[in-house]
């Protein structure tokens, strides 16, 4: 399901800029691509890549596409309904509960989606990979699996009581 982001606030960071050079004839041409991350602090993110020759171009394009990959994240008082692990390359994040005035405990690009996301209690462990790429995404999936309980009692076909026993 595509999230409409006309209707959002949306925040931006930039998670990372890499400078790109290409060798030609006449020397080297540099280029830099930028990792850009969009939310609105109430549940939506994404992530997104922009390239160019101009670094504020290349932010603008990463903006862009960013908002063409907005995800819903579920948020149960302040935190993620439960722990998950996402996956992307070769980059591992688990994401994981916290209770109440814990804060963001994470590394640099995943506590840029994890703030972005809306979520105030929560801990992140980065594993493998430490290219920031490789770790936005792995949170990005981490998070686009979260279920609540009201969402899988919907699935089964149960009442939330069932599901909980």
């Amino acid at each position: 399901m595509r999230i409409d982001p006309s209707n959002l606030n949306l925040k931006e960071k930039v998670v990372y800029i890499n400078r790109v050079a290409k060798v030609v004839k006449g020397g080297r041409n540099f280029r830099f691509s930028a990792l850009v991350v969009v939310g609105d602090e109430e549940g939506h993110v994404g992530v997104g890549m922009g390239k160019s020759i101009e670094i504020p171009e290349a932010i603008r394009k990463g903006i862009e596409n960013a908002k063409k990959n907005l995800i819903r994240v579920p948020i149960v008082n302040d935190t993620v309904p439960h722990d998950i692990h996402g996956r992307f390359g070769t980059g591992h994040v688990f994401i994981m509960t916290a209770p109440e005035g814990t804060g963001i405990i994470a590394g640099g690009p995943v506590r840029a989606v994890l703030e972005l996301a809306g979520l105030k209690d929560v801990r992140a462990k980065s594993l493998g990979s430490n290219n920031p790429r490789n770790m936005v995404n792995a949170t990005i999936n981490g998070l686009s699996e979260l279920r609540t309980v009201e969402d899988v009692a919907k699935l089964r076909g149960k009442t939330v009581d069932e599901i909980l026993g």
